[in-house]
């Protein structure tokens, strides 16, 4: 979130540089179950983001010391490929990925029926191959459905959206000059079913009405995206049958 008022990032008619109208959604594409080795693996395409994730458990938790005695364990890994910007990322952990790996476990631990599996350990690894804007959305979105694949009982899948404000003007699914030129972010995890917020996350400044219409926009763009998810489920399954 730059903020850099000198970036123009709208149209003279209002709409976006990459001709997109405010509240219409970069395009989403789905797989399910592409890894044959995991328990549950999901691809997503979401815009330039290609974010792929691999679900595996539940196992009994080692060591010991990090089981719980009444659910279980989700341990997330979230990744950035080096190759996955134009800028070469250095390989391995680091302070972005960590806080996104727990962000996302919290929002995973919240719809997962974790206390079925008492002692256990759930891994979901996400590896972000292609980045643009908004990779820890199509993270959790690849997340859940990977989980939905592996066959792990949750209350409902969840949906990674952002919204956010450039040009004094609130817009849906922020692209890379958007998210890097513009006054806010806001990226939500939703579940379609009821709307309710797995996890919710704001940069920058959005004034009451401004986050009312966020939130609208990110609502919108869940249903649509669920449908995708619900749709790569089903091909799946279908061709399994």
């Amino acid at each position: 979130m730059g903020g850099y008022g000198d970036v123009k990032l709208l149209n003279d008619d209002g709409t976006r540089l990459d001709g997109r109208k405010v509240d219409e959604m970069r395009s989403v594409e789905i797989k399910a179950g592409i890894l044959p080795n995991a328990d549950g693996s999901a691809w997503v395409k979401h815009g330039l983001n290609v974010a792929i994730c691999a679900v595996y458990g539940p196992v009994e938790a080692h060591p010991r010391k990090i089981q719980r005695q009444d659910r279980a364990v989700i341990d997330v890994r979230y990744n950035m490929a080096p190759f996955s910007t134009s800028d070469r990322i250095r390989p391995g952990y680091n302070r972005r990925s960590r806080e996104i790996s727990k962000v996302t476990a919290e929002a995973l631990e919240s719809v997962v029926l974790v206390e079925r599996f008492p002692r256990s350990k759930i891994s979901v690894e996400i590896e972000i191959l292609a980045a643009e804007a908004g990779t820890r959305c199509a993270g959790i979105t690849a997340a859940s459905v990977a989980l939905a694949d592996a066959g792990i009982p949750m209350r409902d899948l969840i949906v990674g959206v952002a919204s956010g404000k450039i040009e004094d003007t609130v817009v849906l699914d922020l692209d890379k000059a958007e998210d890097n030129y513009g006054q806010a972010d806001l990226p939500v995890g939703i579940l379609p079913t009821t709307g309710d917020l797995a996890f919710l996350q704001m940069d920058g400044d959005l004034s009451p009405d401004e986050f009312n219409l966020c939130m609208e926009y990110n609502q919108k763009a869940a249903k649509e995206i669920h449908e995708v998810m619900i749709k790569a489920l089903k091909e799946k399954y279908e061709e399994g049958a």
